[in-house]
């Protein structure tokens, strides 16, 4: 089984790179989104998400691919990634036809949920510059083999938003390999995405295809199930409980079927109520599993983005410190520390991450 080694650092330009939309997420604070009077901005993305925390939380080099119309509304989601340390020159401009008919730029709003209600995402991504990326469109000779990428990382959100995305995704994956940059893909199944077209099989298809050309994937139970076939024994109807050796022996049929996979990963969460979650992680790599340190009434207060801070823990663990326990355990600290705060990306540092990682608890710092 062939070990993950990034490229020299010397010799790119990026640490991390992903591709993926970029949503203007508006978010009601501990209102609702139904009864709202003002909303907070933020800029949020699961591809996105990923390559800003390895930046702001683990100091790397980040870029993201994506595609904006020109508007004051794509210039404020500019000035958002520019604000998260995120390098802007791959992004697509597209011209705006004033009243957004052909081309626009998506938003997501979203309410964090409380105790027995739950968090509620409303997005609004039709016809979005990002969505309309096809293969052509970004040259990946260029972004891979004269600008250099040490780690490339996108996922199934992307994949789904249109029948051109998903291609897109392949275009990029074979290039990156055939440059040496590492791939990973989180798998992040949304049914509202695929049932447009092709739902379910068209899911299977573009993922198992996408499959082929990653390193790393990333995916919870129903990920792996929806978007790669692989059932699993084990879990009940709500995900609350999973079975650790069911698990990992659906791991090991995928990595059967798909031997190019040089790791695997999942968070396990156990969802009680919207603000108390149990959590931890599993990974595989190299042929031996991996689990974090359970925790166990996680209190939340705000849940979005945890897989996505997560996966760019486990990244940092896998790429820089090349540690398979350690990687899944910065993973799990860092999805954990996200989830405290408001938004889908993370507040946290490096320095509050090693703390819990060795065990500290809550007491006050001063």
């Amino acid at each position: 089984m062939a070990k993950l080694e990034p490229r020299a650092a010397e010799d790119c330009r990026y640490d991390i790179l992903s591709l993926g939309e970029v949503m203007l997420r508006l978010d009601p604070g501990e209102g609702r989104i139904r009864t709202a009077r003002e909303f907070k901005a933020w800029e949020g993305g699961g591809e996105y998400n990923v390559a800003r925390g390895l930046r702001r939380c683990f100091g790397q080099r980040a870029g993201v691919v994506t595609a904006f119309a020109k508007n004051e509304v794509g210039l404020l989601m500019e000035d958002f990634i520019l604000q998260g340390g995120v390098d802007t020159s791959l992004i697509k401009w597209v011209d705006y036809d004033g009243i957004g008919r052909t081309v626009r730029n998506g938003m997501n709003f979203t309410e964090r949920g409380f105790g027995i209600r739950g968090a509620v995402g409303c997005s609004d991504r039709g016809h979005t510059a990002a969505s309309q990326l096809k293969v052509g469109d970004i040259d990946w000779d260029h972004v891979f083999g004269t600008l250099g990428v040490r780690w490339f990382h996108t996922g199934g959100i992307f994949a789904a938003l249109s029948e051109t995305t998903g291609p897109v995704v392949i275009e990029a994956a074979k290039t990156a390999k055939k440059y040496g940059t590492i791939v990973s893909y989180d798998l992040n199944y949304r049914p509202s995405l695929w049932k447009g077209f092709g739902g379910l099989e068209k899911c299977r298809e573009i993922n198992r295809e996408i499959a082929r050309y990653v390193d790393v994937m990333i995916g919870n139970e129903e990920d792996f199930t929806a978007c790669l076939g692989f059932e699993i024994e084990g879990a009940d109807e709500n995900l609350t409980d999973l079975e650790v050796g069911a698990f990992q022996r659906m791991i090991q049929k995928a990595v059967a079927e798909f031997p190019n996979f040089k790791a695997t990963a999942t968070t396990m969460r156990g969802v009680k109520s919207a603000t108390v979650n149990d959590w931890g992680a599993m990974c595989w790599v190299d042929g031996e599993f991996y689990t974090s340190t359970h925790r166990p009434d996680l209190e939340i207060m705000d849940r979005v983005g945890g897989g996505d801070s997560f996966a760019s823990g486990f990244i940092y663990g896998m790429m820089i410190l090349q540690d398979p326990g350690k990687a899944i355990e910065y993973g799990a600290a860092h999805g954990a520390l996200a989830m405290t705060t408001p938004g889908d990306t993370t507040m946290a540092s490096l320095a509050e991450v090693e703390k819990i990682v060795a065990g500290a608890g809550a007491r006050v710092d001063r």
